[in-house]
């Protein structure tokens, strides 16, 4: 009963905004089963499925003169690890106009900037990593958060103003379905993954802005963040007992950066930088505190043959105050990545049996980490409201400690059928 009164408190101010007679909420969605199992017979976690659920979709919209209403709301039945039901709000919001420059948007909501085709510079908002490594739809890597937009529009560009009150993290394995690297080693179950958000203050809110400018054929854009790393990548010792351990936090962050991207060379190509300011580290000498970093991406995407589309990217970051971060970590025995890390990435997409089936793969590869990630699915349309699709995630990795090398032991396949309505 507690869903459908919030799900009725969402509705119902949305139909406040439109006079009786235009008040036409239009309602949509799917019905979604996704079955999954690892590879890897010794990984340790807690179950051989990633996946094995069952999801109800639920999209409410309605557009008026006055403003805009949008839920989204997922129902689902989890059966891979400790069955249980579960439903979350991905999206809940309320959009208006004020004059005819002023957009504003409240609530529950999924944001994305940026440029780079699943790379990520400036594109500081949370992403869930869980849903993403086990095959769920593209839409779920991008995590919700619950925050306050504002868009100025203006004849030499646009700004966009986002303020989200209460610190939103990624959603990274927890060793339950999915293994990770704790720093020591690979684990699964009985090393549970939960380190504390930031308290809940305004001063921890997140704050993220951008100028965008059409500038002939390319767009381009300023941004910066104020928050927290979106992953723990600090350490605090806290006292236990009569001695101190180790705790994973998220340490402060400033981002700063830029971007441009247009048609060039018959396709599309991209660019896009950023440096990362680790607030808490600024001088490079915490062992427990991220260096900062400089990030640097460049991408080009275009079609090669008929429904066959590729694209490639290329990523540098380089670590400031190296030198002291080497001896660090060299002193303590722990895995020393390179001052500069490369990442390459790869989609190609195929179209097939007049475009009912689609082919994909996307592949990371670091040759500074020597780890790779590969994804790789197939969808064909039985019909206007029926996908069958499987695909799966493969790991490999020289190191344990590496971005990919972490989820070795978490290769998968997986198949999917989706009903739409």
């Amino acid at each position: 009963m507690k869903k459908y009164v919030i799900l009725m408190l969402l509705i119902l101010p949305a139909l406040s905004l439109a006079p009786a007679a235009q008040a036409e909420i239009y309602v949509d969605g799917f019905l979604q089963t996704l079955q999954g199992a690892r590879l890897e017979k010794d990984n340790p976690t807690a179950t051989e499925f990633t996946a094995s659920e069952t999801r109800l979709q639920v999209r409410a919209e309605h557009f008026g003169d006055a403003g805009e209403f949008f839920t989204r709301l997922d129902f689902y039945y989890d059966g891979a690890d400790t069955s249980s039901y579960a439903w979350e709000l991905r999206e809940g919001y309320l959009k208006f106009r004020l004059g005819q420059n002023f957009d504003f948007k409240f609530g529950r909501q999924i944001i994305t900037w940026g440029t780079g085709d699943l790379v990520f510079i400036n594109d500081v908002f949370a992403k869930d990593y869980r849903s993403f490594f086990v095959g769920r739809d593209d839409q779920y890597l991008k995590a919700p958060q619950n925050a306050m937009r504002a868009d100025y529009y203006s004849p030499v560009g646009s700004w966009s103003l986002v303020w989200t009150p209460r610190f939103e993290a990624n959603r990274l394995p927890t060793g339950r379905k999915l293994s990770y690297f704790n720093g020591q080693q690979i684990v699964g179950e009985g090393f549970p993954f939960d380190p504390p958000l930031p308290d809940a203050e305004f001063r921890n809110g997140e704050l993220a802005l951008r100028y965008s400018r059409t500038v002939g054929s390319f767009n381009t854009a300023l941004y910066f963040y104020r928050g927290f790393y979106k992953n723990p990548r600090g350490v605090e010792m806290i006292p236990v007992g009569s001695e101190f351990m180790p705790q994973p936090i998220y340490p402060r962050l400033h981002v700063y950066g830029a971007s441009v991207r247009g048609p060039m060379f018959g396709g599309i190509v991209w660019l896009e930088g950023g440096y990362f300011d680790s607030r808490w580290d600024q001088d490079g000498d915490d062992p427990l505190m991220p260096n900062s970093e400089m990030s640097g991406l460049l991408g080009f995407e275009r079609q090669i043959a008929t429904n066959l589309t590729a694209n490639i990217q290329w990523q540098a970051e380089k670590m400031l105050d190296y030198d002291i971060y080497k001896m660090q970590n060299e002193m303590a025995g722990m895995y020393v990545r390179d001052e500069i890390r490369h990442l390459v990435t790869s989609r190609v997409t195929k179209l097939a049996m007049d475009e009912l089936l689609t082919l994909s793969a996307f592949v990371f590869y670091s040759p500074t980490d020597e780890d790779v990630y590969a994804r790789f699915s197939t969808d064909y349309k039985y019909s206007d409201e029926l996908i069958l699709s499987v695909g799966g995630n493969l790991f490999d990795g020289k190191y344990s400690a590496t971005q990919f090398g972490q989820f070795q032991l978490n290769d998968n396949l997986y198949m999917k059928v989706t009903y739409g309505f």
